[in-house]
């Protein structure tokens, strides 16, 4: 094999696409700070039992591990940074306020989370915490609809559902309650001949319920369809009210409500959303409310938040056009340096010819030049 050969999903970003993506994660961390939030950066890799915390089976099979050489300890390598972030807001910050934090970086992923996909997304996200009200997740959507908008994306499609409308169900039956893992996974397929079999015996509200749950999708009338359907428990009817309230607060988005899409169901304590766009197969955004994650680093504390792949999203904008630059030659006269410093000081872009060789950068246009006329360096534009 060429030793130039990469693994599967595991690609390099070349400099025209790399500005793309630059420019856009400036621009969201900006956005985030607008709002309050605090960027941190957490480590790259950490110990097993600190990185999966809280995390779920998905993420222990999507973590790479590794052994480290100075205690023999397992470590991994970060495959989602949403945990990491709320240990340093547990464990490290421990506040008692409302803390907002942000963070963007590379992960790393055993496994491509969808068509396509990239093993290693570098992930951009925002996380409030100490807030159990629908007004934290009022602003993350808020927020991630906004950071859209900045990529000039229009055409969004919310994705939302409540995981305390399964829970609710699951604690009202315990034959259902022992099938927790199952059900999951057969709701998630919608396989309602599984769903069918699997709940002979359960209560007949229940089972009735969770036979309801799969077709229970679409637009924001969904949520009316549901109260007609679904047994009138506290816990249900408190989700559909949180769904309503968010679906009333998204603007322009496109919604649709899918109380069987149930992606992230261990490791979401409230709503939870996904955000699709055209172009991409896979969801660009995602997110939502898990209150308990921090509950293992020695603080329960409420928190939601959001996260999306900068990789995906920049495939979606137009191509980077070319940045105007100075074509400078070579030397190290004193009147030059100055010039080419003075030039630089202002955000000009300033590329030194090396002798012997004419540069072309495809990355920018070098549309003027600096020549020296009359003892002094004058910029002057060239075809």
């Amino acid at each position: 094999m060429p030793n130039w050969l990469l693994p599967e999903n595991i690609a390099d970003i070349l400099p025209s696409e790399a500005r793309k993506i630059e420019e856009l994660r400036r621009a969201l961390l900006d956005h985030f700070r607008l709002f309050g939030y605090e960027l941190v950066m957490p480590p790259l890799l950490e110990y097993i039992e600190s990185l999966l915390t809280g995390a779920g089976q998905d993420t222990d099979l999507r973590t790479f591990k590794l052994v480290d050489q100075m205690s023999g300890r397992t470590m991994g390598l970060r495959s989602d940074m949403t945990t990491q972030v709320a240990r340093i807001d547990a464990h490290l910050l421990n506040r008692r306020s409302v803390t907002r934090l942000c963070y963007a970086g590379s992960v790393l992923q055993t496994r491509p989370s969808g068509l396509h996909a990239t093993r290693e997304p570098l992930q951009i996200g925002a996380e409030i915490y100490g807030h159990a009200g629908l007004e934290a997740d009022a602003e993350i959507q808020e927020l991630v609809l906004g950071c859209l908008a900045l990529a000039n994306i229009r055409d969004v499609r919310l994705d939302l559902c409540h995981v305390g409308v399964l829970r609710t169900l699951l604690a009202a039956d315990p034959l259902a309650k022992a099938q927790e893992n199952t059900l999951f996974a057969l709701l998630e397929a919608k396989d309602l001949p599984s769903i069918d079999k699997l709940s002979q015996n359960f209560s007949a509200e229940v089972r009735a319920a969770l036979l309801a749950l799969p077709g229970l999708y679409g637009d924001a009338s969904v949520i009316a369809r549901a109260r007609a359907v679904l047994p009138a428990m506290k816990g249900i009817d408190l989700a559909l009210d949180e769904l309503e309230y968010l679906v009333n607060l998204t603007g322009g988005a496109h919604v649709t409500i899918d109380l069987a899409d149930l992606r992230g169901y261990h490791y979401h304590s409230g709503v939870m959303f996904n955000v699709f766009v055209p172009g991409l197969p896979n969801a660009v955004a995602r997110g939502g409310r898990y209150d308990h994650v921090g509950e293992a680093f020695g603080r329960l504390r409420p928190a939601t938040g959001f996260s999306l792949d900068l990789r995906e999203l920049a495939r979606l904008l137009p191509t980077a056009e070319r940045k105007g630059a100075i074509r400078a030659p070579w030397g190290s006269e004193q009147l030059l340096r100055e010039k080419i410093a003075q030039l630089r000081s202002e955000g000009e872009i300033v590329i030194q010819s090396m002798p012997g060789h004419e540069s072309e950068q495809d990355e920018f246009d070098c549309n003027r030049a600096l020549t020296f006329d009359g003892g002094k360096w004058i910029l002057q534009n060239v075809g």
